[in-house]
């Protein structure tokens, strides 16, 4: 099989949007950021407005990418959470299921460890919405059934063969 895409519809984003958002809330951070493993930007909320956020997605995709060879070099499986200290901002990294990484921006108006817990919590949320979305679509299929796939595959030869 070849590589699965991620397909996220906007009752999903908003879900995503509203789970991010109580994490600023909660945590005091300045912004959060969804991306793919693939570098893509899926959303971000907060004080987003002077970052490069697609930029931002795609290095913490690499950044994740070469600590999981890291990891493997030291005996483990992947690091799942990665801290950068900043003389003003910080960033939390970490990984949300199989396929996302939830980044969280903040400054000194909150501690490492409040963002850490609340981090946690919103991974978990997030992964499961994640997951239950893949779910009811992989449950849906294409739509497509095989009497119809084998036909226009027929047909296909058909064209092509002449």
């Amino acid at each position: 099989m070849g590589q699965e895409y991620l397909v996220i519809y906007e009752q999903e984003i908003k879900e995503i949007e509203r789970v991010l958002n109580q994490l600023i809330k909660n945590s005091q951070a300045k912004c959060a950021l969804l991306v793919d493993k693939d570098g893509h930007l899926i959303t971000r909320q907060g004080f987003t407005h002077s970052l490069d956020t697609t930029a931002l997605a795609a290095l913490l995709a690499g950044s994740f990418a070469s600590t999981k060879e890291i990891a493997r070099l030291v005996g483990e499986p992947e690091f799942s959470v990665l801290f950068h200290q900043g003389k003003k901002d910080h960033i939390h990294v970490c990984l949300v299921g199989e396929r996302s990484i939830l980044a969280i921006i903040f400054d000194d108006r909150t501690t490492i460890g409040l963002v850490r817990l609340y981090a946690k919590e919103t991974s978990e949320e997030l992964a499961a919405i994640l997951a239950s979305a893949t779910k009811e679509k992989r449950g849906k299929g294409t739509g497509i059934d095989s009497d119809f796939s084998a036909s226009l595959e027929s047909k296909l030869d058909d064209i092509f063969s002449e």
